[in-house]
């Protein structure tokens, strides 16, 4: 008489033909380029790496690859949306220096003769507020460490800025009015934001307005 098999342990489970080799695993980064529906959501999360890249790191220690791993995705990507680096960060600070864009629209909204009121609160108010102002704070830092990302900067802000706030002006010398007026803002905005001064830094925001308004009006509309 045969005698009885012994009953089936854990290690007699049969096994899965499937190789481990075969076992999905969750991928590190995307390669190659993502699905046409994907394609939006891509950009702008390498956007947003980027401009923390930029940010954090300033434009001379930022590398494609760095923002690449920071989005997730593949450096070939990144180039395959933007190019160069160059072109990514110019991509990235204009997407930062959007809200300061409407900038012109403030000349028009009121009477002449507070269009320094105007502007000077526009401009300040923007970077006032921490949402607009953590873009600007990158774009500004990578400007003065970089000269490529000072040209970049500067070519952006002449060309959709100043160009659009002195045809607005209808005066003479109006691209230098501009710029005087911007120079007053922007170098209030460095000291009181990006060096922190005092005691401009802690000032009431009111306080700076009266004060830088008048001047940016001189620039502005006077004779």
């Amino acid at each position: 008489m045969t005698p009885p098999r012994p009953a089936a342990t854990h290690n007699d489970a049969p096994r899965s033909s499937v190789p481990d080799s075969a076992t999905p695993r969750p991928s590190a980064r995307r390669r190659g380029r993502p699905p046409r529906t994907e394609s939006a959501g891509t950009r702008d999360r390498i956007l947003a790496a980027a401009r923390e890249e930029f940010s954090a790191r300033g434009y001379e220690k930022t590398s494609v690859r760095g923002i690449a791993k920071a989005a997730g995705v593949d450096s070939a990507l990144v180039h395959h949306y933007f190019g160069t680096k160059e072109q990514v960060f110019e991509a990235a600070i204009e997407v930062a220096f959007a809200p300061a864009l409407d900038a012109p629209d403030a000349l028009a909204e009121g009477p002449a003769d507070e269009v320094g009121e105007r502007l000077t609160r526009f401009v300040l108010g923007i970077w006032e507020d921490p949402a607009t102002r953590a873009p600007l704070l990158a774009v500004v830092r990578s400007a003065v460490d970089n000269d490529t990302a000072a040209a970049v900067l500067r070519r952006l802000v002449a060309a959709q800025l100043m160009r659009r706030i002195a045809a607005r002006l209808e005066l003479p010398d109006a691209e230098l009015r501009a710029e005087l007026a911007a120079a007053q803002l922007v170098g209030c905005a460095m000291l009181r934001y990006v060096i922190r001064l005092e005691p401009l830094a802690s000032a009431d925001l009111e306080q700076i307005i009266a004060r830088v308004a008048p001047v940016v009006q001189i620039h502005l509309t006077a004779p």
